[in-house]
């Protein structure tokens, strides 16, 4: 079974001094470059998701603006396959579903940011579409929510959403995975 990993989100936005600041992505970005290195050791694939916003004052993920870009301690190169999207779902009016039948790609494993939204959707949709999904929870973040005048701490949004992947994916840590 020929995996892929698909590294969502992980910009630039979402870390301190950006527009839309998760809790712990530094943990997260640990938890994917031990991915990438992994993938890169197996000549696997790496596919990179970059969400781009085209208007002007966008919250976050402007385009042209270095929030918007990837992380720079990610390890893309000019090989890099980078897919840009616009919507939560990473399938949704991208090229990735042409890029992975080409690729021959059969099994997903999916981090990023962020869980409650990118990571959901993407998980799901990978689901639906038979790609068997691996969901690394340690290699995701999230932030706290409100709704209704109350607030959900961003390890409660985590622990939810990543409970409920496990209806539509293979949960593990980056640790377990590459062992």
């Amino acid at each position: 079974m020929k995996q892929a990993l698909l590294v969502i989100d992980v910009q630039n936005d979402y870390f301190p001094g950006g527009k839309m600041i998760l809790s712990h992505p530094e943990a997260a970005l640990a938890a994917v470059k031990r991915l990438e290195a992994d993938f890169q050791a197996k000549h696997l694939p790496i596919i990179y998701i970059q969400h781009i916003k085209h208007q002007e004052d966008a919250d976050f993920f402007e385009e042209g603006t270095i929030g918007a870009q990837l992380h720079p301690d990610l390890h893309v190169t000019d090989e890099s396959i980078i897919i840009e999207k616009h919507f939560p779902n990473s399938f949704q009016e991208t090229r990735l579903a042409t890029v992975l039948q080409e690729l021959a790609i059969d099994q997903l494993v999916i981090c990023g940011m962020m869980t409650q939204m990118c990571i959901d959707s993407t998980t799901r949709a990978s689901f639906e579409r038979g790609y068997q999904p691996i969901l690394i929870q340690d290699a995701t973040a999230t932030k706290a929510l409100t709704i209704n005048g109350e607030s959900v701490s961003a390890s409660h949004v985590q622990t939810a959403f990543i409970a409920a992947l496990t209806n539509f994916a293979s949960v593990q840590n980056s640790i377990e995975f590459i062992h």
